[in-house]
């Protein structure tokens, strides 16, 4: 009866038995509302003295059990990444009135699924991952403009995979789906779990 009261109301959109599915399905939504970019988060991070970093990055990949994105892994977020070994992000959709919020641990994919995916973009985009010193001081962007000129002199037309260069995944131990509802009376149902192999537990929240 407990569980039962915990999901009352959780259908249509907030329906299902694997929160991965339900963010897929909104996603799938959102690519044909959002003007750009529906796979669009921001990132939130810590440094090393707590202080909160947040950025926005792209989500390019919903798996079973984690989400994947990209990144240098001499950033400032990859640093804090890295360093923390958790993370969180929101997704907002304003079209449709909607968010989910994510927390969870981060490790590296740095193997063939990142190699598949760094060889699937467009090739000024391949040299811009080589010539790009993520977060650090740039001199001018003519500067920047020569890197890549000369990066695309060495590397060619089929430039492989920076060694500085990979994904991060984030297996979530939270998922919060959550609806814009009449009177601020919004819809919130929240999927915990203790470690990633560990089942679900689903809440109705107060907006």
């Amino acid at each position: 009866m407990e569980q039962e009261c915990k999901m009352s109301g959780r259908n249509g959109k907030f329906g299902g038995d694997d929160p991965f599915e339900i963010v897929k399905g909104w996603l799938a939504e959102a690519e044909a509302s959002e003007p750009n970019d529906p796979n669009a988060v921001a990132l939130s991070t810590v440094d090393s003295d707590g202080l909160p970093n947040v950025r926005m990055v792209l989500l390019k990949e919903v798996e079973a059990d984690a989400f994947v994105f990209y990144t240098n892994y001499e950033s400032q977020k990859a640093q804090e990444l890295d360093q923390a070994g958790k993370a969180a992000f929101v997704m907002h959709w304003k079209s449709l009135r909607r968010q989910i919020r994510v927390r969870g641990l981060i490790s590296r994919e740095d193997g063939p699924k990142a190699d598949a995916y760094y060889a699937s973009r467009g090739l000024q985009s391949r040299l811009g991952a080589w010539a790009s010193r993520q977060s650090r001081p740039l001199k001018s962007r003519s500067a920047l403009i020569a890197e890549v000129a000369k990066v695309t002199a060495t590397k060619g037309i089929n430039p492989p995979r920076p060694p500085f260069w990979g994904g991060y995944r984030l297996a979530p131990l939270e998922i919060e789906f959550w609806a814009d509802g009449d009177h601020r009376l919004h819809d919130r149902f929240q999927w915990r779990r203790g470690s990633p192999d560990a089942a679900w537990e689903i809440e109705r929240l107060n907006p």
